[in-house]
C-alpha cells in the first residue's frame, strides 16, 4: 500500500514538473521559427529537467531518403546516425505514428542498441501543422521501466504544442 501511494506522489510530482516545463519551453521558444533551434532547445530543457533521462533528442525524417530518420539535435551519449522506419523503437514510432512506451528495450523486437546502457525508452512522433511526420522525440533511461503514461502524455503534449501549431 505504501509503495502504491509513493508511486502516486512521484507521478503527481512529475506531472507538475512537466506542466511547469511546458510553460517554460513555450516561453523560451516564443517567436523562434527555426526548426533546429526549436528541437535543440526542447532536447536541452527536457534533459536538464529529469534525472532519469539518459538520452534525449530527435531523429528527423530525412527528405533525401524517404522512410529513414537521421539523428537531429540531442543531449547525451552518441546516438545512432540513421534509423529506418519500422526498425527499433524509433522506427516503430515513425512507421506507426504512435508513441512507443518500452519498459525493457532489450525485450523489444528489433531494438537498436545505440548505447548498451539504455534500459527503457519512450518515443513520440512529431508532426508539423499539416499533420506530416517530421521527426520523433526519443527519450532513453539507463533505468528499467523508467517511463509511464505520464511521460508519454506530456512529451506528446509538449511536442504537439511546439511543432504542430
Amino acid at each position: 500500500m505504501a509503495e502504491a501511494f509513493n508511486d502516486l506522489v512521484l507521478s503527481a510530482d512529475r506531472e507538475a514538473r512537466y506542466a511547469e516545463l511546458a510553460t517554460e519551453i513555450a516561453a523560451v521558444l516564443e517567436g523562434e521559427p527555426n526548426l533546429v533551434a526549436r528541437m535543440a532547445t526542447v532536447a536541452s530543457m527536457l534533459a536538464a529537467s529529469f534525472d532519469h533521462f539518459f538520452w534525449t533528442g530527435f531523429y528527423v525524417v530525412d527528405p533525401a531518403r524517404p522512410g529513414e530518420l537521421v539523428v537531429g539535435p540531442y543531449q547525451g551519449t552518441l546516438g545512432c546516425l540513421r534509423i529506418a522506419f519500422g526498425r527499433g523503437v524509433c522506427g516503430a514510432a515513425a512507421a506507426t505514428g504512435e508513441t512507443q512506451l518500452v519498459a525493457d528495450v532489450h525485450a523489444f523486437p528489433g531494438h537498436i542498441a545505440c548505447d548498451g546502457r539504455s534500459r527503457s525508452e519512450v518515443v513520440v512522433p512529431v508532426f508539423d501543422p499539416a499533420g506530416d511526420l517530421i521527426a520523433v522525440l526519443d527519450v532513453d533511461s539507463d533505468r528499467p521501466a523508467a517511463f509511464d503514461a505520464v511521460d508519454a502524455l506530456w512529451l506528446a503534449r509538449i511536442t504537439g504544442d511546439i511543432f504542430s501549431r
